[in-house]
């Protein structure tokens, strides 16, 4: 997995269009746009070698409360985001995995959005201006 972070003030999204992905989730009024204050906001590619970690997930978890413990935010918000140049897993594993993240950070709890997957998006943050406002992580 590969994310690229940013701890920002605000975060806002709003979904527009499908995407070209054979996997476009289901939009409904709670998905379809959102908003949340003080957050770190994830731009996540699931690869193809974590379809074989055994700790994958448990190792992702632990990068991203790192982060959040440093920055000391409850807020999170994950976006799909295939465009970080590894190797893409498929498309079923990614959407699962993407759920399965989100969940456990709900569960260890935090207040954490998914942005829907296969879908374009407007986007609109503003991040912060510290050293540790944007960082960019691989997990192997």
């Amino acid at each position: 997995m590969r994310f690229l972070s940013f701890h920002v003030d605000f975060f806002w999204y709003k979904v527009t269009k499908k995407g070209r992905s054979g996997i476009v989730e289901e939009i409904n009024d709670d998905n379809r746009e959102g908003s949340v204050k003080d957050a770190l906001v994830l731009f996540v590619s699931i690869e193809k070698n974590d379809e074989v970690s055994q700790d994958f997930i448990e190792g992702s978890i632990l990068e991203i409360e790192k982060i959040t413990k440093q920055l000391k935010v409850s807020n999170i918000v994950i976006i799909p985001f295939a465009h970080l140049f590894g190797k893409l897993s498929s498309l079923e594993f990614a959407f699962k995995s993407l759920k399965e993240i989100n969940e456990v950070l709900k569960n260890n709890g935090y207040s954490s959005i998914r942005i829907p997957f296969g879908w374009f998006n407007e986007l609109e943050m503003k991040a912060k201006g510290h050293p540790l406002s944007r960082i960019s992580k691989i997990i192997n």
